[in-house]
């Protein structure tokens, strides 16, 4: 018994021992497991108040859009990107905003709402709509190279065709009609075939006015081959060869072949 109670005293010296050179490094490793739980679990919580709070505001927006009243707009949308704009809302009811402000005659509030996504938004795709967009107003502004600044931004290949086609109706409005002409050929072959827009696109391209080197290139790729004309130092030659041979003319009777012969 006295030897047993001695293993343990020996156990128990051996782990105050351990305890002593590992127990603090132990310690820091569970308190900092437990306040990671914690803040994840914090975060989760925190986010999920923000997405509530900011889908709030986002069906404000919406809802004052709808109703087609501006200052409600505008105001919802300010307190939705001044409190929650690094949520999925903001950027979402931004371009539903600037839709409703550019109906309203607010070009420029629609144009600050689109340049907001374009810097604010996490979102690519929205970024591209949101440019797209952008462009559209600059084009009925006349603010043509702007709007070609804009949609030279990248862009995923999805859009490929309907970014052509803005640049095209951006070209044809400046009078630049061979580069509208290329933008629409590039928007064509991108677009699904079967598509009713693509329909709107070749519509768009037939009703360019043809310029010359266009005219020139129809020309060459319709007309069939003419035969060369012959010169007129030819004609002669030609004519002579083929105008048939004279008949041959019979000398005249002699006067004396025709009287009769002495009896």
């Amino acid at each position: 018994m006295a030897a047993y109670d001695l293993e343990e005293q020996d156990q128990l010296e051996d782990l105050k021992a351990w305890w002593k050179q590992w127990g603090n490094t132990i310690a820091g490793i569970v308190i900092a497991l437990s306040l990671g739980v914690i803040a994840v679990q914090g975060w989760r919580w925190w986010t999920q108040q923000q997405a509530t709070q900011a889908s709030v505001l986002y069906d404000a927006v919406s809802a004052a859009a709808r109703a087609n009243d501006a200052a409600k707009t505008k105001d919802a949308m300010a307190q939705l990107a001044d409190k929650y704009g690094g949520t999925g809302y903001a950027p979402r009811a931004a371009l539903i905003a600037a839709a409703q402000l550019y109906e309203s005659g607010d070009a420029a509030g629609a144009k600050a709402q689109l340049a907001w996504v374009i810097d604010k938004s996490a979102e690519d795709e929205l970024k591209q709509i949101a440019r797209l967009r952008l462009a559209g107003i600059l084009l009925d502004e006349k603010q043509y190279d702007e709007a070609l600044r804009i949609l030279d931004a990248k862009h995923d290949q999805p859009f490929a065709g309907v970014y052509a086609d803005m640049k095209g109706d951006v070209l044809a409005a400046a009078g630049r009609t061979d580069e509208a002409r290329n933008e629409y050929q590039t928007a064509l072959a991108q677009l699904d075939p079967k598509s009713a827009y693509r329909n709107l696109v070749q519509l768009k391209f037939d009703a360019l006015p043809a310029t010359p080197a266009a005219a020139a290139a129809a020309m060459s790729k319709q007309a069939p081959a003419v035969k060369a004309a012959p010169s007129p130092a030819s004609a002669p030659a030609s004519a002579a060869q083929a105008m048939p041979a004279p008949a041959p003319v019979s000398a005249p009777a002699s006067p004396k072949s025709t009287e009769a012969a002495p009896k």
